[in-house]
């Protein structure tokens, strides 16, 4: 009987040691998410992107946090996944800019 609750106790315990690291590497992830999104709104406020293109990126941002709880939702949050999501992040940042730029062009 003690067996199967120190069994039971142990097998709870390392569940919530994997999430909670899979937690701890996310962290950079968000960072950069919400620094993303002052820069979307900062830029519309200023005039630099209109609504449509604010409306686009921000989708971005949501698509990539979804796909950023659903890794993390495993429990596990592996270096594929991990370079999967800076890329999509490196991805909108570039988009971002190059939106912001684009009116000054025309």
């Amino acid at each position: 009987m003690k067996i199967k609750i120190l069994g039971g106790l142990l097998v709870a315990l390392l569940a919530i040691t994997t999430v909670a690291s899979a937690q701890a590497q996310a962290p950079a992830a968000r960072h950069r998410q919400h620094r993303q999104e002052r820069r979307i709104a900062r830029d519309m406020h200023q005039g630099r992107i209109n609504r449509a293109q604010a409306y686009h990126l921000r989708n971005d941002e949501r698509r990539i946090g979804r796909e950023r709880r659903m890794a993390m939702a495993t429990g596990r949050f592996t270096p594929a996944e991990r370079r999967h999501l800076h890329r999509e992040q490196r991805r909108v940042g570039h988009a971002i800019r190059r939106d912001e730029r684009e009116d000054k062009i025309s």
